[in-house]
């Protein structure tokens, strides 16, 4: 049995990451028998990758307020899925709900800053999910942890998208409210402080 604070990741973790992951894809076929598939699943490939996307920033939180060292380890898979949730986010919107009709859809980007906002977090993640590998940190070195800083802003401006978009804001202030909680935690002056040795440890 492995320790809480251990840096080896427990095993029925990644069985939960991966069975997390991809639960939402059982959820976007019965979508499909709805009375509104493209809305179902545009509705719920948009909420499931905001909610990947905070689960993979709060790894690095729990490592610091936990010890959980093998948390750091579950940010990529996390944070994987949830653009695989962003892609078929997009794709329900400029083929399934558009028809790849790009005059329509350039018309709407103009016009309805939600899409915008949300075709900017999409092109700001997207760099971050091709040099998500191991490969792609050696190549780039010390540029590697500046360029996937854009996941904040790229998830500030999903929350957006999602804020401009809903009727009632309620979840999409939560949202932001966890996502600005997660940020603060990153400041260098809280990290410190979270790294201070406790008392008996």
């Amino acid at each position: 049995m492995q320790l809480p604070g251990s840096s080896q990741r427990p095993d029925w973790l990644r069985a939960l990451v991966h069975l997390g992951g991809l639960a939402p894809l059982a959820l976007l076929a019965a979508d499909l028998s709805t009375v509104n598939p493209i809305q179902a699943i545009t509705q719920h490939s948009g909420r499931a990758a905001i909610i990947l996307l905070m689960l993979s920033l709060a790894c690095t939180p729990l490592g610091l307020l936990l010890g959980w060292r093998w948390a750091a380890r579950l940010r990529r898979p996390l944070g994987l899925y949830s653009f695989l949730y962003v892609c078929l986010h997009l794709l329900t919107f400029a083929v399934l709900d558009y028809g790849l009709d790009w005059g329509l859809i350039g018309q709407s980007l103009a016009e309805k800053r939600y899409i915008m906002a949300g075709l900017a977090g999409f092109l700001l993640l997207l760099p971050l999910a091709i040099t998500s590998t191991r490969g792609w940190q050696r190549r780039l070195g010390r540029r590697w942890r500046p360029l996937h800083r854009l996941v904040y802003p790229a998830a500030m401006l999903a929350i957006l998208h999602f804020l401009w978009l809903s009727k009632v804001p309620r979840d999409p202030l939560i949202y932001g409210a966890i996502v600005a909680a997660l940020l603060l935690v990153r400041l260098p002056p809280l990290r410190s402080w979270l790294r201070r040795p406790r008392v008996g440890e």
